[in-house]
């Protein structure tokens, strides 16, 4: 079954060479997940990432189905929290005050 693969940021180094602008389609056989077109461009199981299949969240065990597209990209953000808060208004390096704007 053919499926169409975009890939982005810094997944688009592992789409195949004759792909045109972030994407590529995609011989897969039948029964194939989103993990197995991930594994099939040698995108590592580890690597964090964002999948959709048809505009819809994925899951790596979703089943695809023959003209399905899978979007794929990185967390557009990720790890932990900054575990250093923001400064107070009151406390800005530079000695000025924090306003908020008028309604």
């Amino acid at each position: 079954m053919r499926v169409e693969v975009q890939l982005f940021a810094t997944l688009v180094p592992f789409l195949p060479p004759d792909s045109r602008n972030g994407a590529a389609t995609l011989d897969m056989p039948e029964g194939s997940t989103v993990r197995d077109v991930a594994g099939r461009l040698g995108i590592p199981g580890d690597f964090d990432r964002v999948s959709l299949v048809n505009g819809q969240a994925a899951e790596p065990e979703s089943a695809l189905h023959p003209g399905d597209v899978v979007t794929v990209f990185p967390p557009l953000m990720g790890g932990q929290p900054d575990p250093s808060p923001a400064p107070p208004p009151a406390a800005l390096s530079d000695g000025a005050k924090a306003t908020t704007p008028a309604p």
